[in-house]
């Protein structure tokens, strides 16, 4: 994909020394930055691979604490078997591993959370440690959450000190695990800070994101590197690229709160003094072109990107579930995938990940499990029902070419691809097409005009 901005701007054939590049660059004036692409759909994946083999770039891939980590996470992937799962689908498609960037977001204890503070950092220790031995490259070290018997008030913010302090203990693990490396491996690069709402996307009810201050952040630049320094890893702070802000993005159920430059024009003139430190945004999801755009040349160099992606693949879907319901009816006897249905049937089977997210009628919440922007159904496509559901809706479609007609109905954008030949009439390629041009505003935004 050309969300690495351009090759011969910033990138070499180390990736991490590009990921360096670009941060210089973008220090500099240029406006260029970096596509994080925070899923482990495999559609969503491959179409990232794939557009990074076809324009020569970088492609950052990134797994959070929650979807990979020791115990499996909710994908049931450890992070060398999510390394191996994306390096697999990088040579499937032609990708160099020099230009596979492998990132790990809000590493620290939130999965445990719920567990007193020296068991959860122990295991996020074990997780940031599983992590640099897997070859990841980019570690996004976040410990500003609470534990269970952290002093304070259930809902007051950790303290920055202990956060500082647990954020050192991280850096630390992965120190220790980069020198059990081979010799000539990359040496990690660390993002440091977090953003609100917590890892999980926000929260029905809550109020819209505040532009995080510049007291704020450069607290936490002073105390991060103090704790670094204290601890004997003042040259892992000389590795530290990136901080999490909140620029004041964020996405609700059915709201994108869109960026204002002006709100953060203080953290954009803050960063420039703080020598090779860009910013990286999360939740940047549903904002318009014109808004990627100026996030990057705010210095808001890293964008990191996820549930718009999954939405996407949904949306194509869903789009296939209506073509297939066209298609059966001149094939009798042909049994319907009924993807829609067994999707929302196993979500209210097991509403562990959306029953905190959405509120409201019954219809309502109905709605939101299938078509919120928060797109919490994303955790529900690995499912044994859910996959077979999806499998007949391919299996239905991929007899024959599918009509343009029916395409240029239920997935206009891509009709005239089809019709020209650039795009194969079949489901797999309709879905990464539509997957792609989500990728396509995010890598505009990235690159030199």
């Amino acid at each position: 994909m050309g969300g690495a901005g351009s090759m011969g701007e910033a990138w070499t054939p180390d990736a991490t020394t590009g990921l360096l590049g670009l941060v210089a660059a973008n220090r500099r004036g240029a406006a260029i930055g970096l596509t994080s692409i925070c899923s482990a759909n495999p559609y969503v994946l491959e179409a990232a691979l794939r557009m990074a083999a076809r324009d020569e770039t970088v492609v950052c891939i990134e797994s959070t604490s929650n979807q990979v980590n020791q115990s499996g996470g909710y994908t049931g992937m450890t992070a060398a078997s999510f390394h191996d799962f994306v390096a697999a689908l990088a040579a499937a498609v032609g990708l160099p591993d020099s230009r596979l960037l492998l990132g790990g977001d809000h590493l620290g204890p939130y999965p445990w959370r719920h567990e007193p503070a020296d068991t959860a950092m122990a295991k996020a220790r074990e997780l940031v440690r599983s992590y640099v031995l897997a070859g990841y490259a980019k570690l996004h070290l976040d410990a500003s959450m609470r534990c269970a018997g952290d002093p304070g008030a259930a809902l007051a913010p950790l303290a920055a000190e202990v956060a500082a302090q647990r954020t050192g203990e991280l850096c630390a693990a992965a120190e220790t695990a980069f020198a059990q490396l081979p010799a000539g491996s990359p040496a990690p690069l660390y993002v440091i800070g977090t953003e609100v709402p917590v890892p999980g996307g926000e929260q029905a009810g809550q109020a819209g994101p505040t532009v995080t201050a510049v007291a704020a952040v450069e607290r936490t630049i002073a105390l991060t590197r103090e704790t670094f320094q204290n601890a004997g890893l003042s040259e892992a702070w000389e590795r530290v690229i990136a901080v999490v802000v909140q620029p004041g993005v964020e996405f609700g159920d059915d709201a994108v709160v869109a960026y204002e430059r002006a709100a953060a024009s203080g953290l954009s003139e803050f960063v420039e003094r703080c020598p090779g430190l860009v910013y990286e945004a999360h939740s940047t999801d549903y904002q318009c072109a014109a808004a990627l755009r100026q996030l990057v040349e705010d210095h808001f160099a890293i964008l990191k990107v996820g549930p718009w992606l999954t939405f996407a693949f949904r949306e194509a879907v869903f789009a296939l579930e209506e073509i297939e319901r066209e298609v059966l009816r001149s094939r009798p006897g042909s049994p319907p995938s009924r993807l829609r249905d067994v999707l929302d049937e196993v979500m209210v089977q097991h509403p562990e990940h959306w029953a905190a997210y959405y509120h409201g009628t019954p219809e309502e919440v109905r709605r939101k499990r299938a078509l919120s922007y928060s797109d919490r159904c994303r955790y529900y496509w690995p499912r044994p029902e859910v996959q077979a559901a999806l499998a007949g809706l391919l299996r239905n479609l991929s007899e024959r070419p599918i009509p343009t007609d029916l395409i240029s109905r239920f997935l206009p954008e891509s009709a005239d691809a089809v019709r020209d030949g650039r795009l194969p009439a079949e489901p797999g390629a309709l879905i990464g097409d539509h997957i792609e041009r989500v990728l396509d505003i995010y890598a505009a935004a990235c690159r030199i005009p």
